[in-house]
Order: structure tokens, then sequence, then C-alpha cells
């Protein structure tokens, strides 16, 4: 494969990055500060993501999977997007960033 015609490499930040642009309808915190996120592995253009929901029956858990799958997708150098919903550990308010908790007054 010549450079022209070469995928950019993607990195685990910048899915990090199109990630915190998804929020929680039902909460206005992003799903990264929300610490719904718990892992990003990326192996050339594959992307897989473990990442959960506050609780098991989110009624946004299909939007947000999907948003997320979408997001991804487009970023540049990403051929294939597997997102796997996790419950072990669960989630717990404790996972929100500072900034998420200071957000929603917990301090």
């Amino acid at each position: 494969m010549s450079e022209a015609t070469e995928r950019p490499e993607v990195s685990e930040s910048d899915v990090m990055e199109v990630l915190g642009d998804i929020y929680d309808p039902e909460i206005p915190i992003d799903i990264v500060n929300l610490g719904l996120v718990y892992r990003v592995a990326v192996e050339g253009s594959h992307v897989d993501i473990d990442m959960t929901m506050t609780s098991p029956g989110c009624p946004a858990a299909t939007q947000i999977v999907a948003e997320a799958k979408y997001l991804v997708e487009e970023l540049d150098g990403v051929s294939e997007v597997n997102i796997e919903i996790v419950w072990d550990p669960p989630w717990d308010p404790g996972k929100m960033s500072e900034a998420a908790k200071e957000s929603l007054g917990m301090f």
C-alpha cells in the first residue's frame, strides 16, 4: 500500500474524544465522564470498546451504543467497531469523573 492510500492510525484518545460527545439523555453528562466506558482497544483499523450503562434496564442503551458505533466508525482510520456491553463491574456513581460529580452537585 502506498503512503497516499494508507489509512491514518487512530488512537485510543481519538476514540475517547468522540465518545465524549455522547450524552446519556437522562443525565446531562457525557458517557466518558459518567464512567461508562471501561476499555478502548485499537488494533490497526479495528476498535473494541467495553462499556456499561447506569443500570441493566437503561432505556437509552440502544441509542447510546448506536451513536457510539456511528461516531467511532466515522473516524479516519477505522474500518470496524465492536462494542460490548459489560455488567462487571457494575456501574456506580464513584466511577464518574470529578467534573461530572461537581456538575451534578455531588460535592
